[in-house]
């Protein structure tokens, strides 16, 4: 009887320390904080990001129990794209100790650079954001990869001087710019201004106040007026689908309507066969075929674990573009644990890891999206990576490529980032010089 008392209480011990039986705790885990838009005029845009943010991570951790053996945990916060929100859900989590914030909002993101570096949390701003954070020497917490708004109006305007016959042949065109009229819309205009100036193209600015961006018939009436040759569109939720509504009700051409890499399926599709034509910029796939989907379909949307409304929602454009910021997370957290040793990393181990991040072809397919975008490599001192782009085009279904993968004009926007970059000091004084340590690979 003792010894069957005996191992009773053996199998009790064991049972009660086994890792099952214990909660994850916070400090065993990677805690990464989603603000996330869900609500709101801007949902429809927010919602697909939303979800490709969350089920990468979510499959990350019910496929592979995390990265590196470490559980990710993660929450979101809704901001509604307001700004206030967003600063408030900064503030309601660095105390919990965030490897990283993803504002996930132009806006959200401007006054959060001051106090990154004292939080010495990192914030990744993909493809969004203050253009001039790219550079790592001025900005050592801010990081905008694969490409600024800068690279991806300089693309823009050089699809279109492609498309004309050559840079020469912009002199004299005029070229609209619809933007919503917000530090994520204006955020362009200086280097279009400089763009104009050195090619002779006129710059039409129509900026649409986010309370009407659901009624421009006004602005498209001044469009028809001023007849620009091109018309780049800077919108963002129930903007771009208006936009692209009134654009054919004016009957503007669609094959010179062209987009920064925002507008959804749905944007498109809403304006029926009269959207043929309408092209993005992009940098990764819209595609749905990748190994890395089936598997979040697997281990995520099969388990009841996400919240897109139809699984064939993964795959389309924004959802992967929330899954490619996850990925970048994903990888530079890998990054850190290698450099660091540690398993369980801080915001500060996060830093390293992002500036020594690299995302060549071979390890794209390693795990799971092969050609599914460019090789993203960051440094010290560029903090964007400024990766080639093309353009897709809207044929009445779906988005298809319409062009090879080009780079941007990094020539012409590399000394500019640079001169902006020495602005905002001068405007933000005093502003710290880095201090940070220069970690490689």
């Amino acid at each position: 009887m003792k010894a069957k008392l005996l191992g009773l209480a053996a199998a009790l011990a064991v049972a009660l320390s086994a890792p099952a039986s214990v909660p994850v705790k916070a400090q065993d885990s990677i805690f990464i904080p989603l603000p996330t838009y869900r609500t709101g005029p801007f949902a429809g845009s927010g919602t697909h990001i939303a979800n490709g943010l969350r089920d990468y991570l979510t499959m990350l951790n019910e496929r592979d129990g995390g990265i590196g053996g470490v559980r990710l945990e993660i929450e979101e916060c809704e901001t509604g794209y307001d700004t206030q929100k967003g600063v408030e859900c900064y503030q309601a989590m660095r105390g919990r100790k965030p490897v990283v914030f993803n504002p996930w909002s132009t806006g959200i993101t401007l006054p959060l650079i001051p106090l990154a570096a004292k939080d010495k949390i990192p914030i990744l701003s993909m493809a969004y954001g203050l253009s001039a954070a790219a550079d790592g020497n001025v900005f050592p917490w801010i990081f905008n990869p694969p490409d600024t708004y800068w690279d991806g109006a300089s693309a823009i305007i050089l699809h279109i001087a492609n498309t004309e016959g050559g840079l020469d042949k912009l002199k004299g065109k005029k070229i609209g710019f619809v933007f919503l009229d917000a530090g994520y819309g204006r955020e362009p205009i200086p280097l279009l201004e400089q763009l104009a100036s050195k090619y002779g193209f006129e710059l039409l600015k129509y900026p649409v106040p986010a309370q009407q961006m659901q009624n421009q018939s006004s602005t498209w009436l001044n469009v028809r007026r001023d007849r620009p040759d091109w018309v780049y569109l800077q919108g963002w939720g129930a903007m771009n689908p208006t936009a692209i509504k009134e654009a054919a009700k004016t009957r503007f051409p669609m094959d010179k309507l062209i987009s920064m890499w925002w507008p959804t399926e749905d944007d498109a599709r809403q304006t029926g066969e009269g959207a043929k034509g309408f092209m993005i910029l992009n940098f990764h796939s819209a595609r749905s075929d990748f190994p890395a989907l089936n598997d979040i379909r697997k281990f995520v949307v099969d388990k009841g674990l996400s919240q897109v409304s139809s699984p064939d929602l993964v795959g389309t454009n924004l959802y992967n573009r929330g899954v490619y910021n996850s990925v970048l997370i994903a990888e530079a957290i890998r990054t850190a644990q290698k450099l660091t040793g540690k398993k369980v990393i801080t915001g500060e181990d996060m830093r390293i890891g992002l500036e020594n991040l690299q995302i060549t072809p071979e390890r794209w397919a390693e795990i799971g999206f092969a050609n599914f975008a460019q090789p993203v490599k960051l440094t010290c001192t560029d903090h964007s990576g400024h990766t080639q782009l093309y353009i897709q085009r809207w044929n009445g279904k779906e988005y298809e490529q319409a062009s090879e993968w080009f780079s941007p004009m990094t020539d012409v926007v590399q000394p500019l980032l640079d001169k902006a970059a020495k602005e905002y000091v001068a405007a933000n004084q005093p502003w710290p010089e880095r201090t940070e340590a220069c970690a490689t690979n």
